[in-house]
C-alpha cells in the first residue's frame, strides 16, 4: 500500500537538509535557528505583499526608501517587508520557508546563488507574458546581466543592478602624486608596471601604502581582486557547473607573484589588515587607492572626504573585464498558483525597476536601461564614471557550492589572502586551492 503524499506545507528532514545545503552553499549545515521566522509566522492577509531582502547599511536604507515609494504609489495592497543577515543564513532562511510552503512573494537573491535555488526548483519561471503585462521585457535591461541569470534559456530572477569591484580613490593624495588628468579625474593606468608606479607614487605622499583592500576578513574580498586580474589573463576556475576543476596554475601563479610583491615585497598594500581595517586606512589618508565593492561608496561620502571612483585598472591587458554580481529579484514557488498573487508580485518588481535611480546612489550600476540611459544617471557622479563595468562584469564561475558569500569563494579568498600576508607561498596556495576545490567539485550537488 502506498503512503499518502507529504503535502508541500510539511517540512520533512530531508526537506530541511536539501534546504539548508541549498541556501549555505556549503558542505556543513548553518543558519538552522531561524527557522521559525519563515515557517511559523503568521500568514499575511489576502492582498499582501511579501519581501525580503537581506540589504543592510546604505543599501538598507535606499532599499527602504524604494519600499516607501511603492506603499505610496500603492495605498491599496499591503507591503510586509524583513531583512535578514546576508549571505548563507540569508538563503538558508529563504530555502527553508519555501520548501516549507510559506514562501515570501518576492525576494532579493544574487544572480550568482540564484541558479542553485532554480535547481532546487525554489523559484517561479517568470513567463515572458507575465513580465509583458507590466512592461518587462529583456530589451530594457543590460543585456550581460540578463543572459546572465537565465537558465537553459529561461528567466527565474529580474536583475536590478550590477555591483562590480571598482577602485575608489583620493583625489587629493593623487593629485599630490601626479595622478589626475586636466578634468581633475585619474590618468589611465594600464599594465603592471604602470599601477606599481601609482601605488608607489600615492606611497610617497601618504608615507604608509598606496593602496587598501580587505585581506583577512571576510575572504571575499582578496577573491574578488584576484578574480578581476585572473580573469584579465583570460582565466577560469570551474567548468561544468562546478563539477571540473580548470584552474590555470600558470595565470594563477603570475596573479599571485604580482600581489605577493605587492604586499609582502614592497609593501605597496598592507598584507595584513580585515575589511574595515582597509576602508579605515583609506578614508583616514593612509592609503591613496582602495579596491572594493562599489556599495563602499556611503562610508567615503560620510567620512566627508575627497574621493572618486573608476574602474579598476587593466593590469595584465586584453579585454577589460572585472569581477562583478547583479542583485536580483525572484519570486520562490509558492504552494498553489495564485495569478492575482503573480501580478502584484510583478508590479513590485516594476517598481522597484522604475525607482532604480535610487539605488543607482549607493553606488550599483542599474540595468533597467530606461534609467541606465537617462540624463539623471548621466549626471550622477561618481557613480556613472564607472558604469561601463556593467558590461564588463565576469561573474563568479557557476556551482551548487559557488556565488557570492559561498564556500567557494571562502576557499579562494582564504589562499589568496594568505599569499598576500606572506603566510603561504603562490605554489602553496595553488596547491591548497586544487586541493579543496577538488573536495567540492566531487561533492553531488544536493539537487
Amino acid at each position: 500500500m502506498n503512503s499518502p503524499p507529504v503535502p508541500r506545507s510539511a517540512l520533512t528532514r530531508r526537506d530541511l537538509l536539501r534546504a539548508t545545503v541549498l541556501g549555505a552553499g556549503a558542505m556543513a549545515i548553518s543558519g538552522c535557528s531561524s527557522i521559525g521566522a519563515g515557517l511559523l509566522a503568521t500568514p499575511p492577509a489576502s492582498g499582501t505583499v511579501t519581501y525580503w531582502n537581506l540589504f543592510g547599511g546604505g543599501d538598507g536604507i535606499r532599499m527602504r526608501e524604494m519600499e516607501d515609494g511603492y506603499r505610496k504609489a500603492n495605498p491599496d495592497i499591503e507591503l510586509r517587508t524583513a531583512t535578514f543577515m546576508w549571505g548563507n543564513p540569508y538563503y538558508t532562511k529563504l530555502a527553508l520557508s519555501t520548501v516549507g510552503g510559506r514562501p515570501p512573494d518576492v525576494a532579493a537573491s544574487h544572480l550568482t546563488r540564484m541558479k542553485t535555488l532554480v535547481l532546487g526548483n525554489l523559484l517561479q519561471e517568470l513567463r515572458p507574458e507575465d513580465l509583458e503585462r507590466h512592461g518587462i521585457t529583456a530589451e530594457k535591461f543590460n543585456r550581460k546581466a540578463w543572459e546572465a541569470g537565465l537558465v537553459d534559456g529561461k528567466c527565474y530572477a529580474i536583475p536590478i543592478d550590477t555591483h562590480p569591484f571598482v577602485l575608489f580613490y583620493n583625489t587629493k593624495i593623487c593629485e599630490q602624486a601626479g595622478l589626475l588628468d586636466a578634468e581633475g579625474n585619474l590618468a589611465p593606468i594600464e599594465g603592471p608596471d604602470a599601477f606599481e608606479n601609482a601605488l608607489s607614487r600615492v606611497k610617497q605622499v601618504t608615507g604608509r601604502y598606496g593602496a587598501t583592500h580587505g585581506i583577512t576578513s571576510p575572504s571575499s574580498a582578496p577573491w574578488r581582486l584576484f578574480q578581476t586580474l585572473y580573469a584579465q589573463l583570460g582565466g577560469e576556475v570551474l567548468a561544468d557547473d562546478g563539477a571540473r576543476v580548470v584552474l590555470d596554475d600558470t595565470k594563477a601563479k603570475q596573479v599571485l607573484d604580482y600581489l605577493r610583491m605587492l604586499t609582502v615585497e614592497k609593501r605597496l598594500m598592507p598584507g595584513s589588515v580585515d575589511y574595515q581595517g582597509a576602508i579605515a586606512l583609506f578614508a583616514s589618508g593612509a592609503a591613496g587607492f582602495h579596491l572594493n565593492g562599489e556599495w563602499e561608496i556611503s562610508t567615503f561620502q560620510d567620512a566627508k572626504m575627497p574621493f572618486s571612483m573608476t574602474l579598476v585598472p587593466n593590469v595584465f591587458g586584453g579585454p577589460y573585464v572585472v569581477q562583478a554580481d547583479s542583485h536580483t529579484l525572484v519570486l520562490p514557488v509558492r504552494p498553489e498558483p495564485d495569478p492575482a498573487a503573480l501580478d502584484r508580485s510583478i508590479g513590485f518588481v516594476r517598481s522597484m525597476l522604475d525607482q532604480s535611480l535610487t539605488w543607482a546612489q549607493g553606488g550599483h550600476v542599474p540595468t533597467w536601461q530606461p534609467v541606465a540611459t537617462s540624463d539623471a544617471y548621466q549626471k550622477l557622479t561618481p557613480q556613472s564614471q564607472y558604469a561601463a563595468a556593467a558590461t564588463a562584469a565576469v561573474y563568479d564561475p557557476p556551482g551548487w557550492y559557488s556565488g557570492s558569500g559561498s564556500n567557494f569563494e571562502t576557499v579562494m579568498g582564504s589562499a589568496v589572502g594568505a599569499v598576500e600576508a606572506g603566510d603561504l607561498s603562490p605554489e602553496e596556495a595553488i596547491a591548497q586551492l586544487r586541493s579543496k576545490l577538488a573536495v567540492l567539485a566531487a561533492t553531488a550537488s544536493p539537487v
